[in-house]
């Protein structure tokens, strides 16, 4: 099966953040400054939030949009309710 580029390009985003929290670990370990490690942290958080960006985008080009055009309600309702409780937890967390 060939793979989407947007899929690909997620799993190169995430196996550099994993490096990057193996970093903090070692930061960690080695006892760095705190204002550094932090630093780090924020880093990989901002890296983790472009790549949910990145899927939440594919997700309502792909997705939400097909159960929109397509005539099942039930669809429908179920795409936009995975948005909405999505969003909830998001405000949430």
């Amino acid at each position: 099966m060939k793979k989407n580029p947007s899929h690909r390009n997620s799993i190169v985003a995430l196996k550099r953040i994993e490096g990057q929290v193996r970093g903090i670990q070692k930061m960690i370990e080695d006892r760095k400054y705190c204002i550094d490690i932090l630093n780090q942290i924020h880093a990989a958080k901002g890296a983790l939030g472009r790549v949910e960006e990145k899927i939440l985008e594919k997700h309502f080009q792909n997705c939400v949009a097909e159960a929109v055009k397509g005539s099942s309600e039930k669809k429908k309702r179920q795409k936009l309710d995975e948005v909405l409780n999505l969003i909830r937890q998001t405000r949430q967390g």
